[in-house]
């Protein structure tokens, strides 16, 4: 990206433009505190369907999940059966949370990534990608179709599907999200909120800083989004690209384990 330079000025000039620019700052920062408020404010859905998880210690329910924490955020990881690798903009969201884990966890909050791969298809590349969070598979469950993250085969050869809280054009049968629970001293569990596509950006730190810099995002295609410049944190040097799914695709001269 060639950056347009805007006009260079006094440092009087400079300090007097971006105390004008900060009123904008505090604006939206006072918004994104209204939003928390009324998001806490939604209803609540009690879950009474059970669904089992394969995991490393055996079977688990939602309920085992929690860790004897009373709130759990699952991710929604796009990782589907004989995939071999998880989508690559997950992934660049699970190299961010994996520094928040201990912090979380000291707040009552449990984190786990679900996938509807069989684990062991996830646990290869969880151990490849170096993560430690939990990690579970809802394969054989009806848990990524009921949370609206995974789609049946009649759903795509219709080519729509619900998603985001709307019906879309399905690009893949696998997409991403964040989803919210609360268990209390009963031990019922609520779905409290969940955010799709653009909604759990602000999980990625690397965008908040890449924000305040000259260049911003520089996304100038093809894909116009993180698709076009970020990969799995093993492969920057290894090329290939990544199509608009999200899923890596090496090029004809890079052989790399675990590659489709």
């Amino acid at each position: 990206m060639t950056i347009k330079h805007p006009s260079i000025v006094s440092p009087k000039e400079w300090q007097a433009a971006h105390a004008s620019h900060l009123i904008l700052e505090k604006a939206l920062t006072r918004q994104r505190d209204a939003l928390r408020v009324a998001r806490q404010a939604l209803p609540w859905v009690k879950i009474d369907k059970p669904y089992i998880f394969h995991s490393t210690d055996g079977e688990q329910n939602l309920d085992d999940l929690f860790q004897g924490r009373s709130q759990l955020i699952i991710k929604h990881f796009m990782f589907g059966p004989g995939w071999q690798e998880g989508c690559v903009g997950c992934s660049f969201e699970m190299d961010h949370i994996q520094a928040t884990l201990q912090h979380l966890e000291q707040h009552d909050v449990k984190f786990v990534a679900v996938s509807r791969a069989p684990l062991g298809e996830i646990l290869p590349f969880k151990d490849r990608m170096g993560w430690h969070f939990d990690w579970v598979s809802s394969y054989d469950s009806d848990f990524n179709y009921d949370f609206h993250v995974s789609f049946t085969e009649e759903q795509m050869k219709a080519g729509k599907g619900y998603y985001n809280f709307s019906e879309i054009d399905l690009p893949v049968e696998e997409l991403s999200g964040l989803s919210c629970f609360y268990r209390n001293k009963a031990g019922e569990i609520f779905h409290t909120f969940s955010a799709y596509g653009r909604g759990a950006e602000e999980v990625l730190g690397t965008y908040m800083l890449l924000d305040i810099t000259a260049k911003g995002r520089n996304e100038t295609g093809p894909n116009f989004n993180l698709t076009d410049w970020v990969r799995h944190h093993d492969r920057y040097e290894a090329g290939g690209h990544v199509d608009s799914t999200g899923r890596y695709r090496h090029s004809e001269n890079c052989c790399h384990s675990g590659e489709d």
